[in-house]
């Protein structure tokens, strides 16, 4: 009652132990499919960390040059500010990461946070009172008024470019653990599992235990059992361009150390400009929001004292560096890869699983 290996010749094999047979071929393949994978695996996920690892550095740095431009020049608002600060770090980083925001809105949120504390405590230093729905109104006021000029778009756009990259490149990273994932767990047919049972068990059930398939008939049946896979072959050379491209552009015109590191600037210039629009912006405001109440007489307006731009240079030009050397090392590393679906079947006949230098193999039907 053998299905799979049926032979002339007495055997020593059941039903019940095809069955087994068939078990054990299906988790060998996923096995030897997963140990395949393990080191492309690794180094995707090894730079998925490494990649991110230098973002969250590259943020901190400006996130801390931004915060020291308001303890520095901004005294009166630097401890308000630290909170309008974070929020837009945070959204920055979570952007990269793939969430579902963008580069204009966390920038222009930032702003709406800002203006009322350059409003009160920059440009009108007396008022007492900013209650919330003063505030409010002072946010909403922001996107008529454009206290910051060009300065807050220019931000938009420049940020928009270098972090594209970077987010693109962290999706595509982990769309490729996702890719590699699904073909270890590839349901292997019926017709499958019995070609490769007939190839490594049959000749068991005649007492040939050390007989190892023939190279080309170990070919032949791994390439039916991994058409599937295999097909993937074209998509993943495009993927690997696609990495490419993506790595090139964040190390190109959008560059990420260079946009951060000019966020600190860019606040400033704003900043800086909404002081010298000051009386314009009063007028309109007071229109808008009303007036709110103010201190006996004006505090000192020795408030407009422009940062010089702090030399950190060092930090960001090591951090600069170290990303691009591991751009440079993954990016090798993976174009190695390319052909790594199309000749998943060369590599699971290579090794233990067949005959290399022997006179006499298993041909799925006798030794020859």
């Amino acid at each position: 009652d053998l299905q799979i290996c049926q032979h002339r010749a007495p055997t020593c094999c059941t039903k019940k132990m095809e069955e087994s047979y068939q078990a054990a071929v299906r988790r060998e393949r996923t096995q030897s499919i997963q140990a395949l994978n393990f080191e492309l695996k690794y180094m995707i996920v090894g730079h998925i960390t490494a990649f991110q690892e230098a973002f969250e550095s590259l943020l901190r740095f400006a996130e801390n040059r931004t915060s020291s431009l308001f303890e520095t020049a901004y005294r009166p608002m630097a401890k308000e500010a630290a909170e309008p600060v974070k929020e837009l770090f945070t959204d920055l980083s979570l952007y990269i990461l793939g969430a579902e925001t963008t580069v204009e809105s966390a920038v222009l949120r930032f702003f709406d946070s800002l203006f009322p504390l350059v409003y009160s405590r920059l440009i009108n230093p007396g008022i007492t009172d900013l209650s919330e729905d003063y505030t409010e109104c002072l946010r909403l006021t922001r996107q008529d008024v454009n206290p910051f000029g060009r300065y807050s778009k220019n931000m938009v756009t420049e940020l928009s470019k270098s972090l594209w990259a970077s987010r693109m490149l962290s999706q595509a990273l982990s769309m490729g653990i996702e890719v590699i994932n699904t073909t270890e767990h590839a349901a292997l047919t019926k017709e499958c599992s019995k070609a490769l049972v007939k190839m490594q068990y049959c000749p068991h059930c005649q007492g040939l235990t050390l007989i190892r398939p023939c190279v080309g008939y170990c070919l032949n049946v791994m390439r039916g059992c991994l058409a599937s896979v295999s097909e993937l072959d074209a998509q993943w050379r495009e993927y690997i361009s696609t990495l490419e491209y993506l790595t090139n552009e964040m190390a190109a015109s959008h560059d990420l150390e260079t946009a951060l590191a000019g966020i600190r600037n860019s606040v400033n210039e704003a900043i800086l400009h909404a002081q010298l629009n000051g009386p314009q912006l009063s007028a309109t405001v007071d229109k808008v929001c009303g007036q709110p109440k103010q201190q006996e007489g004006n505090l000192s307006s020795d408030n407009i004292a422009p940062v010089k731009e702090a030399t950190e240079t060092q930090t960001l030009v090591m951090a600069h560096a170290s990303l691009n050397n591991k751009r440079r090392e993954f990016i090798n590393y993976m174009k190695r890869s390319r052909t790594f679906y199309a000749s998943i079947a060369e590599r699971l006949c290579d090794g233990d699983l067949v005959m290399r230098d022997s006179s006499t193999c298993w041909n799925g039907e006798d030794v020859v």
